[in-house]
């Protein structure tokens, strides 16, 4: 009996305290599932219709088409960053005469079965716009220096303008997507899906998933082309390019369920708007033909694609060698779906920086002021590049993503983003030492360069540069990137 007395008043003890000090603060957050992960971009120049393919050897391999359009090269590197300076070389020429022997476009690696093999389009002399798909098959551990055979030209419906094949793997069964002219339509070409029954040859009829229709689809050429499969939550999302590839280009997608017939129309449903186009603020233009690979770590999905920095390309955009590969990390909705953003500025790419007691709430600007908000719509409002502080080096200043040249800076102790007007007293404010986290060292705190102990902190879900003290002061000074 006196033990059950004993803990009633401890009971009632506790929630005394609670009344006197507030509400128990919420469970803190652990360190992300998907951390952060920079590159700088571009990653190649003169390199389109590019694929970053990591195999379980611990490389990442790089193909992409040359603006000769005359060979296929390769490129490896144990980093996404390190792709950008690997020697390249050339696996396979086009013929001197015949098929095969004019412009050679978008190859794709894979490795199948235990054999290599590169999916890639290609004319003939005789007719440069005779496009159509081939294999080629890799034997040895290292395709840089395998030995590469010939399977011929991947056989579809009809004999007509096809390119831009792929393979990837739903459920156990191995698929193969492509674009083709399908001559019954009033376009250039349109989406199609089959199954294989071995890498260079379709098994059943072909079925027809898109073909372009709305507005932003057909600026310039009818098109969607490039499919593109990444796999997340059950649900499978393929990417395509869409208009003529100058400014106009784009990125479209397509949704279906992981467990549906994807031989079926009926289990795909297009999206209504382009999910990545050009940006003026970013002065990225022609955003696509895109792939997907994984970080270093495995832990984040990193969107690659081709664009150009200028938008006014003379002539033909096909005679104009400057597309660029660049990379770029995918954030996923809490529907599951996922979040291109807008292709970033050139330069070290930006993170997202969520706080370390409210782990669904990130950093982000609205109408200038700096604040902490969940499920941040455009994306781009809380993409942050992390640079050399304006103020000096061993200092660090935070850009927005989507408003270049605008950096996070205290003013009256509150946290803006304003544009650099620069002064010495805008340097000063934008700039900030970053600190192991004040809650967790995994995280990050960021202390102001000009009033020494106030780092960035949120309170009542706005930032300020205050001096923390409690424990909860320091919570809301830790951040984590992602």
């Amino acid at each position: 009996m006196r033990r059950n007395v004993v803990r009633l008043l401890m009971a009632a003890l506790v929630a005394m305290a609670a009344c006197i000090t507030g509400p128990v603060t919420a469970a803190r957050a652990a360190v992300p599932d998907s951390p952060a992960v920079t590159y700088t971009n571009p990653i190649a120049e003169k390199r389109a219709d590019p694929q970053i393919y990591k195999h379980t050897d611990g490389y990442y391999y790089f193909t992409a088409t040359v603006p000769e359009y005359d060979r296929i090269v390769l490129r490896r590197a144990t980093t996404i960053q390190g792709l950008s300076t690997a020697a390249e070389t050339t696996i396979w020429t086009k013929h001197s005469s015949g098929v095969m022997g004019a412009h050679i476009w978008a190859p794709e690696i894979h490795y199948i079965d235990g054999k290599w093999y590169v999916y890639f389009a290609a004319g003939s002399t005789s007719d440069q716009w005779a496009i159509r798909m081939y294999v080629l098959e890799g034997t040895g551990a290292n395709p840089l220096t395998a030995t590469w055979t010939e399977k011929g030209q991947i056989k579809t419906t009809w004999e007509s303008f096809s390119l831009d094949s792929t393979t990837f793997v739903v459920s156990g069964v191995r698929y193969l997507a492509w674009a083709q002219r399908n001559p019954s339509e009033d376009n250039n070409t349109s989406l199609f899906i089959a199954k294989l029954a071995n890498p260079w040859t379709i098994q059943g009829t072909p079925a027809e998933i898109s073909q372009p229709t709305l507005s932003w689809e057909t600026v310039g050429y009818k098109v969607n082309e490039g499919p593109a499969v990444i796999q997340h939550g059950g649900k499978v999302f393929m990417t395509y390019s869409a208009s003529a590839t100058d400014a106009n280009y784009c990125l479209g997608m397509l949704t279906a369920s992981a467990t549906a017939d994807l031989t079926d129309p009926a289990s795909w449903s297009k999206g209504s708007q382009p999910v990545f186009k050009s940006n003026d603020s970013t002065s990225q233009y022609g955003p696509g033909h895109n792939s997907f690979t994984v970080s270093e770590d495995g832990k984040s999905d990193i969107l690659v694609y081709h664009d150009r920095s200028y938008k006014d390309i003379t002539g033909d955009p096909l005679n104009d060698p400057n597309r660029r590969t660049r990379v770029q990390k995918i954030y996923w909705k809490a529907d599951g779906t996922p979040d291109f953003g807008i292709p970033v500025a050139d330069g070290v790419t930006p993170q997202r920086f969520s706080s370390y007691n409210y782990p669904d709430r990130f950093i982000r600007h609205y109408d200038y002021r700096a604040k902490i908000e969940a499920s941040v719509s455009p994306l781009a409002d809380s993409q942050f590049r992390v640079v050399t502080g304006l103020a000096g080096s061993g200092t660090v200043s935070l850009e927005s993503a989507n408003y270049p040249g605008y950096y996070l800076r205290h003013k009256n102790f509150e946290v803006w983003l304003e544009k650099n007007d620069g002064t010495a007293a805008f340097a000063s404010d934008a700039t900030f030492y970053k600190r192991a986290g004040l809650s967790d060292s995994a995280g990050v705190s960021y202390e102001s360069y000009n009033y020494a102990g106030r780092y960035v902190r949120h309170y009542n879900y706005l930032l300020y540069v205050q001096t923390p003290s409690t424990a909860t002061d320091k919570g809301d000074a830790t951040f984590y990137g992602q």
